[in-house]
């Protein structure tokens, strides 16, 4: 019998890709949550600066850089160099929490962007936190892109069919002897 109830309980463990549905609901819950503390409390909150934005945009660079790398090593393309299994894995999680983090922050963002364009002709402030709050959530969604191209770069392909078509590839048992 296993821990989680019934003899026949199959483990659900695994890494499975990241559901954009996750990643939209998390931009939207931040969106609504961003704006309405940003109307609500905007004499308290401190300026939105540049350095977010362009810190996102950056590791979004990075990331597309090595989604680039991993896929041509993966795919053996000549001076691609040797592929480091614990490295693509270790991408793969940086991959997933940058998905949710750039959601997270394009939703804030967002937020401060609607905010902003609603009140930008009665409130200075506004207007003055319009611009970096654009170049945030742009970052974000740079960063939620990169990194999901960074995500599937690391996928494995499937293994190559036998001549035969027996759909067993290389892996079958006469094949291992």
């Amino acid at each position: 019998m296993s821990a989680q109830g019934g003899p026949d309980d199959k483990p659900r463990g695994g890494l499975h890709p990241t559901n954009p549905a996750t990643l939209v609901l998390a931009a939207v819950i931040t969106f609504a949550a961003s704006w309405f503390f940003v109307r609500r409390y905007f004499g308290d909150i401190p300026d939105v600066t540049w350095l977010a934005g362009l810190t996102m945009a950056g590791l979004a660079v990075l990331e597309a850089i090595a989604a680039r790398s991993t896929k041509a090593k993966i795919e053996k393309k000549p001076r691609s160099g040797r592929l480091n299994p614990l490295l693509v894995a270790r991408f793969v999680v940086l991959a997933k929490a940058s998905s949710l983090a750039g959601a997270i922050f394009a939703g804030a963002y967002g937020g401060v962007v609607a905010w902003a364009v609603s009140e930008r002709e009665r409130l200075t402030v506004a207007a003055n936190n319009l611009p970096p709050a654009i170049a945030g959530v742009v970052g974000a969604l740079g960063l939620v892109a990169a990194a999901l191209l960074l995500e599937r770069a690391c996928r494995v392909p499937p293994p190559p069919e036998d001549e035969d078509g027996d759909g067993r590839g290389n892996g079958s048992s006469a094949s291992r002897r």
